[in-house]
């Protein structure tokens, strides 16, 4: 049977990069990704010959080149008799690269493939951003006309788990200090000063519960990763990251519709957990780590316990005991979360990955969990009503 391994990575600190269209000094999607799939190979040390899939994040509508996938192939002069693709799924965007350059290793149909994303959004005017979140991430009948946006769903959590559980707003928001404390170890984040419980608690509401600091900042940002066969990871003698396990699964529900459900039980993931873990041979208590796409706080606590990371309903108390952190139970966005390390949306997943993947390879420095050897990537389309999950093992 054959296996997917990660065996380099690279990508570049979230931060502002794109500029506004009259500036005279441009930074060009195609030449930040190029200069990665360059620093991943040398991390993997495998030669431009070997690849033979690429399969890309399907970018932001800011970037002015289309049909990206195949631009990158000729820019890079890059044949490939695998695939070579574009993924679309929009938080879910650039899990599915990885999960696709994944199956052409499993078909047989390459032994290298690349992975990577690119994400421009910080020059675009909050109008023109909010106008695409808006018509991609709803009902354009139902939810457009309302400006109904992921937060206001994430804060309508927030408010049924206090209610339904008796957590309090310091709890939740215990997750933002945590996350910023990991992202200040991190050179990869976006905001890595120190935050206090008092300063999260402080700042301006966004959408009621939900503070400034609890929401994700908007990010530009780049990450690839290269994946190999098992087999060709063995051969390079160097420590590599194996794909253990994987889960999918969808709701058949689109975002929050008129179907009733239990909005803080996130069920797409506690199935699709259910399946990686069953695939991996392994219980969510053989975790090291995890990674999740979890854009505010609640995400966070709601995903972890749907994991299996914390018991139902007390995901909040436990982040705010101190479990999640580095040197707790089960540390939980070592890589500072979307709501510090940043949120390149379309590109954060791969931020997810080379988080685990340094991490298992044992190259995360300060914030290097001790002995890890497992870990799990989480992802979700929308306030996951489908969610891919990804059990990932050291091998050194």
């Amino acid at each position: 049977m054959r296996r997917a391994a990660i065996l380099g990575t690279a990508a570049v600190p979230v931060r502002k990069y794109q500029r506004k269209a009259s500036e005279p000094i441009q930074t060009v999607e195609h030449e930040m990704i190029a200069r990665l799939v360059v620093e991943a190979m040398q991390d993997a040390q495998v030669e431009k010959s070997e690849v033979n899939a690429i399969v890309c994040a399907h970018p932001r509508p800011y970037t002015k080149q289309k049909y990206f996938s195949t631009f990158m192939a000729h820019y890079l002069r890059l044949p490939c008799s695998g695939v070579v693709m574009e993924t679309m799924g929009n938080g879910m965007t650039a899990a599915l690269a990885f999960d696709k350059a994944c199956d052409e290793i499993l078909l047989g149909r390459a032994e290298v493939a690349l992975a990577f994303g690119v994400n421009m959004e910080m020059s675009v005017t909050s109008a023109e951003h909010m106008k695409d979140s808006v018509r991609a991430t709803g009902d354009v009948d139902f939810h457009s006309p309302s400006g109904l946006i992921p937060i206001s769903w994430y804060a309508m959590d927030a408010v049924r788990y206090m209610h339904e559980y008796g957590a309090t707003r310091a709890q939740l928001a215990s997750v933002a200090v945590k996350n910023r404390a990991h992202a200040a170890l991190n050179p990869l984040a976006q905001y890595r000063a120190p935050i206090t419980l008092d300063e999260v608690l402080a700042q301006r509401p966004i959408v009621e519960p939900l503070g400034l600091y609890e929401v994700p900042p908007r990010g530009d940002g780049a990450a690839c990763l290269v994946i190999v066969s098992e087999a060709r990871a063995k051969a390079s003698g160097l420590p590599y990251v194996l794909v253990r396990g994987r889960g999918f699964f969808h709701e058949g529900a689109h975002q929050i519709s008129e179907v009733p459900n239990d909005m803080i039980r996130f069920v797409a993931a506690e199935t699709a957990g259910r399946l990686a873990y069953e695939a991996a041979g392994i219980g969510p208590g053989d975790l090291d780590l995890a990674e999740l796409y979890a854009p505010c706080t609640i995400v966070e606590v709601l995903a972890g316990e749907a994991l299996g990371l914390a018991p139902r309903g007390q995901g909040a108390a436990a982040a705010a005991a101190g479990e999640t952190r580095l040197g707790g139970r089960i540390p939980i966005s070592t890589s500072g979360g979307l709501t510090s390390r940043g949120h390149p949306s379309y590109a954060t997943p791969l931020y997810g990955m080379v988080e685990l993947a340094e991490q298992l390879r044992g190259r995360a420095g300060a914030r290097q969990v001790e002995d890890a050897e497992l870990g799990l990537s989480s992802n979700e389309l929308g306030n996951y009503n489908a969610a891919l999950v990804h059990v990932l093992e050291a091998r050194r």
